[in-house]
């Protein structure tokens, strides 16, 4: 049955227990995308796993994958995607080749916003370079919804961290890109301090390494790349003030357009609220 219109456009709720009945029975269902965070956190994920895996052909794995999901209590928000991920990522470790690809692609390309989050952690094969890992986050990193490209950041920033000055080498690349979202991914995986998500510490004492990214994007005409990049400065402010008050001022010299002037404020809120 199709789905209502009014359903497929509405606003979302703003609390999870304002989440229309309906509505939240076709995201548990995997037939709809969230449309807001309240409702991105509102799912209930072991729900949706009952309906997602005989569907895509891991039937076999359901009891074990939900009886772990209700042993670590993950139900919702980024510690259920997390975990059905790498519970997933386990359980096509067992299959033939041509069967992984197939399960990945429909958890890859599925309708519901939140199985494509799974999917983004599909793919911790160690042997795997970060070049193979990053040609895999691709599609996720340049998804339309916006819950799927925060978890494609959230998904390999460890595998980045790890192995940085190469990462900062291929970022810088993706950093050229026609693709907004695939710019601002650049940066936002290796923020300092990213939301939910482990320091880097490095970046945090050493922000210059991340040079050939930053001023490739500093008149970026993006807002949300600009945004990206100011709380990147911003983040790197609270340890490193003086390399983002001197880039802020060569920047200023070098680039005198409305983007940068953007940029440069949001970049310098923390050390302006000091003064």
């Amino acid at each position: 049955m199709p789905i209502h219109i009014d359903i497929l456009n509405r606003k979302g709720a703003r609390k999870v227990s304002d989440i229309p009945k309906k509505v939240l029975t076709l995201l548990n269902e995997g037939e709809i995308e969230s449309v807001n965070l309240t409702e991105w956190l509102g799912i209930n994920h072991i729900t949706l796993v009952k309906h997602v895996l005989p569907k895509v052909g891991l039937s076999h794995k359901l009891e074990s994958i939900v009886e772990e999901m209700l042993k670590q209590n993950a139900e919702s928000g980024m510690k259920a995607i997390r975990l059905t991920g790498e519970l997933l990522n386990t359980a096509i470790e067992e299959e033939n080749d041509q069967t992984k690809e197939e399960i990945i692609k429909k958890c890859a390309t599925h309708p519901s916003d939140s199985v494509r989050c799974w999917a983004a952690f599909m793919n911790k094969n160690g042997n795997s370079s970060l070049e193979e890992k990053l040609a895999y986050i691709y599609p996720f990193a340049r998804d339309h919804h916006f819950g799927v490209r925060e978890i494609s950041w959230m998904s390999i920033r460890e595998d980045i961290a790890q192995h940085l000055d190469e990462s900062i080498e291929l970022l810088t690349e993706w950093a050229k890109e026609e693709d907004e979202n695939i710019r601002r991914f650049s940066m936002e995986v290796i923020r300092p301090r990213g939301v939910w998500a482990r320091h880097i510490e490095d970046l945090k004492q050493n922000p210059s390494k991340a040079l050939p990214i930053l001023n490739q994007l500093k008149s970026d005409p993006s807002k949300y790349v600009q945004d990206s990049l100011g709380n990147w400065l911003n983040d790197a402010s609270k340890t490193q003030p003086d390399f983002v008050m001197m880039l802020c001022e060569k920047w200023s010299n070098e680039s005198d357009t409305k983007e940068t002037s953007k940029i440069i404020k949001k970049a310098k809120r923390t050390i302006m609220k000091g003064n």
